[in-house]
């Protein structure tokens, strides 16, 4: 890979894995636009990882209380607003993990379109508006009970259908069952944790069985621009979604998904 294609790739990675407007269909366009070579696995186990150590620093406080506090209900003292939030993690994380791994072949072989992931956009992304239009509410992330949390974990099931935006669904869901705009997308940023971990720990037993040549400046350079962009994400979307909420990715998703489907099927 040249150094335009490294740093285009992992900038765009780095904002679309937590911005609510889809990853995959993002990434899509960017052989289609540059003719670029696939980056390669190896590129994209890197990538993941600046993005898992991105959301990790952002929210280290976080999650060490969590941990703690986790530790500290296991030796029978008591279970905290800390701990139970890192039970809702891990609860809400199981629904995806099973379909995942039941229908990855499926989803990798027939669900990859630019028709499935331009409607994903535009259905989804109005769905997206409509909660955070009419059913948002006040509820932090330590404020859900265990009818949200398997409500939100069900609908990250949906993130494996291309166009989705893991981020999008779980944050929808979350506005649905009367979360605000903050806890939903805090709630969904910590949620992407154990997902990346598994994503890129797949990725690397793949990379294990078929090795290929590995460029280990360009996967440094990837990772460490991965994790600055979606650290800064991270950071921005908080505070704008506190002045704008989520209408104008909404707004984005739509015109994108629009496009797509203009570009590719008219």
């Amino acid at each position: 890979m040249d150094w335009l294609q490294v740093v285009v790739l992992a900038v765009v990675q780095g904002l679309t894995e937590f911005l609510p407007i889809s990853s995959s269909a993002h990434l899509i366009l960017v052989p289609v636009l540059t003719r670029w070579e696939d980056q390669g696995l190896a590129f994209d186990v890197a990538l993941h990882l600046g993005s898992l150590s991105a959301v990790v620093i952002y929210f280290r406080q976080e999650i060490w209380q969590m941990i703690a506090s986790s530790l500290t209900a296991v030796k029978g003292n008591g279970v905290d607003d800390d701990a139970r939030l890192a039970f809702w993690v891990t609860v809400a994380t199981l629904p995806v993990c099973i379909v995942g791994f039941l229908l990855h072949d499926l989803i990798a072989g027939y669900m990859r379109s630019t028709l499935i992931i331009g409607l994903s956009l535009i259905g989804f992304g109005l769905l997206l508006g409509y909660a955070d239009w009419k059913m948002r509410g006040t509820r932090s992330e330590y404020q859900m009970t265990l009818k949200d949390v398997l409500i939100i974990g069900g609908a990250q099931v949906l993130a494996l259908i291309p166009g989705t935006s893991r981020s999008g669904i779980t944050m929808t869901a979350a506005l649905m069952v009367g979360m605000s705009r903050e806890g939903a997308a805090r709630f969904s940023f910590l949620l992407s944790i154990p997902v990346i971990v598994l994503a890129g720990g797949l990725e690397a037993v793949n990379l294990l069985k078929a090795p290929h040549l590995i460029d280990v400046p360009a996967m440094l350079v990837g990772a460490l621009l991965s994790g600055i962009s979606a650290y800064l994400c991270i950071h921005y979307f908080l505070v704008v979604i506190k002045k704008l909420g989520m209408q104008p990715f909404v707004v984005y998703r739509v015109l994108f998904g629009a496009w797509l489907l203009w570009f590719f099927h008219f």
